[in-house]
């Protein structure tokens, strides 16, 4: 029961081409290779493009922010 006999393929490819047909198998293969194609593209145009970011305000810093620390500059909490 550990492997599968060469003749157990045979008849499941057969049932899957009477189930299925060949061309309709054939046209998922192609569905399926256009869809690799097309997300390997969008990765790539992802790479391409930088992203904009601005640049991360601490509390402290923001303006009109009260300043929370104390004289020797440790932070009050």
């Amino acid at each position: 029961m550990g492997s599968f006999s060469i003749w157990h393929w045979i008849v499941v490819i057969g049932v899957v081409l009477l189930l299925f047909g060949r061309g309709k198998i054939s046209d998922l293969m192609g569905d399926v290779a256009q869809g690799i194609k097309a997300f390997k593209k969008g990765m790539a145009d992802d790479d391409k493009t930088p992203e904009k970011t601005e640049p991360v305000r601490s509390i402290d810093n923001a303006p009109g922010a009260q300043s929370s620390r104390n004289e020797a500059g440790s932070k009050i909490v």
